[in-house]
């Protein structure tokens, strides 16, 4: 009886529920497109990886739909009680099994018994494995592959000599051994080479030295043939004997060339070529194949043909047609993979093969035991992880919790008083970030390492709370993986974007602000360029009129062209006192309409202004904030998803976090460094500092404070009759001076 699915919604995503494996049976049914994903890669999940690998039938590295519900559907049709599967649990109860398990039941009692197990009841993954590896170190690994330390004594040489023979085959504990086609196969071999071996006395017809006298005649064979054609070229036409010969012209420019002379020379036949075919040995030209044919005449052709003079055509036409048989005779024999068992090979007992083959039959006959071990390893795993994983895969709960983890998720990132929950492993950081890059969420590339140098790797975390401005690349910070092993972590790339509200608000004013710093240091470094040119100008204008000075003549010297004003030092002086009675012209200007406003007009300007900058930018920054979407964090990794993860505000505060405070504990607002600068100064280790500067930035206050309220101070003043009148007159503007009553005449 199926069970109605329920679909909640995870952060603005509907996702079916999967409490149980029996509502898995049921959601491995729902159409593809109501998955949350379809594939995923092998790497990066916190699972068994054995079960992973079982679980990706095709063995190409991802896990697809097809996969998933195979496996389900395998591990339901096993098992009658799902309650293994509901807990997780990798403890297999074996009358949980159903009667297609029967014979995974006779197994494990097999190896519940293998082991003396005191429960024959139930059988844990950590047993199956146990006994598995004592199988397999036992040379019982059901895959007809024997290595030779398993064998009898006597039959190890001669499995070692087989392995060392033919291609190396490997059983399932990595061990090399021999197997049944390998034993076919040296059968096969042996009777070869022995009937080829059998024909070696009618081959090698010059005896011992048969094979390196035809390797001689093959070296050789390239001249000795051309020679021969010449000596029927000569008989045909015996005029040919001249065009045999070199030219004078040619001798003639290749003197004084050692090279143009040795490629002359060797043109030359290797002897004079005779109408009757035949190469007399005293006649050998002295060219540059001259040692290697009288050598072949010592060691080759007087032990063959007895002539101590000549070498007939038919004689060497003969010679050559054995040595190709005997060098093909050689071929043969050295590509058979047994050319170095030449010596016993007949002598090998047939009942030593026979040994190897029982071994070999032996360990096949123990497949079925031993697959049937394989197959209760799967369901042990399935029984624990199908369920997880699919809360994984087909939907995502587990990414939306606090105590539990998703398997995708690599570990928590401690950087800048921040806690970043969520971290997924990248394998290709370049196309990753190109991903990541277009969707809006501020994503840190960080490279995990470990301490002592061992495991690295890199992740990919996102940054949902705070301020991103903090973040750069290069920070440091500490990595803790799902299974608690602290790792260093740095930065190593930064996708910006923003991360709050308030932060999108104000990103333009940093930008202002950046902008007119880069100006400002900009126009310092050019200013600073500018003087040091010119001070350096000036220097050597004057060290050249020193000089001139010194060296010319008592005459009295014409009149110097009298120098452009803007040269020299004095002419920057001049130039920067322009620049300065610009700029306070200007600020004069601004003070000047400033002080036309009041306080209440400035503030509203300033608030409209913000506003105007603010509001748009703010607005753009929330939509941004709405359309954080985490389901590119993982396609980047390699994941195929069919909706969107939306980062949602309750799910941002749920991957970035600032610890509060512990409990019960209390904040001293005390500067503490106010009592360490107390300490200085009583031990008198602070520097002193000059009374001096003091006052003078204290009446330079008081001045500007003064002079911008000038103008009502005045007022007060004349008002008070503290001024003469005239001054009143003079200091203020018309009509700013108050009434000041006439002095009395004296009397």
């Amino acid at each position: 009886m199926s069970r109605p699915l329920i679909y909640r919604r995870y952060g603005g995503s509907l996702q079916v529920s999967i409490p149980s494996f029996d509502v898995l049976v049921e959601a491995i049914r729902i159409p593809e497109t109501q998955w949350l994903a379809t594939a995923c890669p092998l790497e990066g999940l916190n699972c068994d990886r054995r079960f992973l690998e079982l679980l990706d039938a095709d063995h190409n590295g991802r896990i697809r739909v097809a996969e998933l519900r195979a496996a389900v559907e395998h591990t339901a049709k096993l098992l009658k009680s799902h309650q293994g599967a509901d807990a997780a649990s990798d403890v297999l109860v074996l009358d949980a099994l159903s009667e297609e398990g029967a014979k995974l039941r006779d197994v494990a009692g097999i190896l519940l018994g293998t082991l003396k197990a005191e429960d024959r009841t139930r059988l844990s993954l950590e047993q199956v494995r146990a006994s598995e590896k004592a199988l397999r170190e036992a040379g019982q690994n059901g895959d007809g592959i024997v290595a030779p330390a398993f064998l009898p004594e006597p039959l190890r040489p001669l499995a070692e000599r087989l392995m060392a023979s033919f291609p190396e085959v490997k059983n399932r504990a990595g061990q090399a051994g021999v197997d049944l086609p390998m034993l076919q196969r040296f059968r096969e071999e042996r009777s070869a080479l022995l009937t080829h071996l059998a024909g070696k006395e009618s081959v090698l017809v010059w005896g011992a030295q048969s094979v390196e006298r035809a390797r001689r005649i093959q070296e050789i064979r390239a001249l000795l043939d051309t020679y021969f054609l010449q000596c029927r070229l000569v008989a045909a036409q015996p005029e040919a004997v001249t065009s045999l010969k070199l030219e004078a012209g040619r001798v003639q420019g290749a003197l004084g060339d050692t090279q143009a002379l040795a490629r002359v020379v060797s043109e030359l036949p290797v002897a004079p070529p005779e109408p009757g075919g035949a190469l007399r040995w005293s006649r050998l030209y002295r060219g540059q194949a001259f040692e290697k044919l009288d050598a072949f005449r010592k060691d080759v052709a007087v032990p063959i043909t007895a002539d101590m003079a000549t070498l007939g055509d038919a004689t060497w036409r003969e010679m050559c047609t054995r040595a190709d048989a005997i060098l093909a005779w050689q071929a043969r024999l050295d590509a058979s993979p047994l050319h170095g068992w030449v010596e016993g090979l007949a002598d090998i007992p047939e009942s030593a093969l026979d040994g190897l083959e029982a071994a070999c039959r032996a360990d096949l006959a123990l497949k079925d035991k031993l697959d049937a071990v394989v197959e209760l390893e799967r369901l042990i795993l399935y029984q624990r992880w199908l369920l997880t994983f699919a809360n994984n895969f087909i939907s995502m709960p587990d990414l939306y919790q606090t105590k539990r983890r998703a398997l995708m998720e690599k570990g928590t990132l401690i950087l800048g008083g921040r806690r970043y929950r969520l971290s997924v492993l990248v394998t290709n950081r370049a196309a990753h970030s190109a991903l990541t890059s277009q969707g809006t969420t501020c994503t840190l590339y960080v490279q995990v390492a470990s301490k002592d140098g061992g495991e690295s790797y890199e992740v990919a975390v996102p940054a949902t709370r705070g301020r991103s401005g903090g973040l750069a690349v290069g920070k440091r910070g500490v990595f803790y993986d799902v299974e608690g092993r602290e790792f260093d972590a740095v930065v190593t790339q930064v996708v910006r974007q923003p991360v709050s509200l308030w932060e999108a608000m104000t990103m333009p004013f940093e930008r202002i602000g950046q902008f007119i710093s880069k100006k400002i240091e900009g126009m310092a470094a050019a200013g600073e360029k500018t003087l040091d040119a010119s001070l350096e100008k000036g220097y050597a204008h004057g060290s050249t009129v020193a000089a001139t000075a010194a060296t010319a003549p008592a005459t009295p010297a014409p009149a110097a062209p009298a120098a452009s004003p803007a040269a020299g030092p004095g002419g920057f002086i001049a130039a920067t006192g322009i620049a300065f009675a610009a700029v306070g012209s200007s600020l004069a200007f601004i003070v000047t309409q400033v002080k036309s406003l009041t306080l209440f007009d400035v503030l509203s300007a300033s608030i409209i202004v913000a506003a105007l900058v603010m509001l748009p930018s703010g607005l753009l920054g929330w939509l941004k904030l709405r359309k954080r979407n985490l389901a590119l964090l993982l396609e980047g990794s390699g994941w195929a998803l069919n909706d969107r993860l939306m980062l949602t505000s309750d799910l941002a505060a749920l991957i970035t976090r600032r610890p509060r405070l512990p409990k019960n504990a209390t904040v001293d607002r005390t500067d503490m460094l106010r009592s360490a600068l107390v300490k200085v100064r009583e031990d008198d280790e602070e520097e002193e500092r000059s009374p001096g500067l003091r006052v003078g930035i204290t009446l330079l206050l008081l001045f500007v404070v003064l002079w911008q309220f000038r103008e009502p101070l005045m007022r007060e003043a004349c008002k008070r009759q503290w001024l003469p009148g005239s001054t009143c007159e003079a200091v203020l503007s018309p009509g700013a001076s108050p009434a000041v009553p006439p002095t009395q005449p004296n009397p």
